[in-house]
């Protein structure tokens, strides 16, 4: 199966600054054991992040999109926003597990909007933009997301 990591920032689109974070996903993405399709760096527009998705889940056929950044206050801040507008339908499970997960290291916890939803067979993820928040939920998440992973595919695990 494959994946895709974009990581929303704008001052990282314009090429100021270091992604880090991307690359914590892409990593995360390789402890699952699949392969990494491809990595993208948008701005926080929302539009520009659907585009995205739309393009990995439609044109490439991935299987999982992890988004990092854009799911805060900040006005700037429409990852999830941008994220509804493509999906089919939520799996809030996955947003509740990772606030669940950050409560145990920030006492900003519930400020995260990330979401999780479906397009088609495509599983897409929204996680914080910090590496460290990115490592802490994801460890939550790599239980349950080869099972819906393989759901989405049609398949029937045990």
């Amino acid at each position: 199966m494959r994946a895709a990591v974009i990581t929303v920032s704008t001052s990282r689109a314009a090429g100021e600054g270091e992604d880090e974070s991307g690359p914590a996903l892409a990593e995360l993405v390789r402890s699952l054991g699949l392969e990494l399709a491809g990595a993208d760096i948008v701005p926080d527009d929302a539009e520009a992040i659907s585009a995205r998705l739309r393009h990995w889940a439609d044109d490439e056929g991935c299987a999982l999109i992890l988004t990092t950044g854009g799911t805060g206050f900040s006005p700037t801040d429409v990852t999830p926003e941008a994220t509804r507008a493509v999906i089919e339908r939520e799996a809030p499970g996955i947003g509740e597990a990772m606030r669940v997960t950050a409560r145990a290291h920030t006492e900003n916890w519930m400020l995260t909007r990330a979401i999780g939803g479906i397009r088609g067979r495509t599983l897409i993820v929204n996680f914080p933009g910090s590496p460290s928040a990115i490592r802490e939920t994801g460890g939550t998440l790599t239980q349950a997301l080869p099972h819906a992973l393989a759901l989405l595919a049609g398949e029937r695990p045990h």
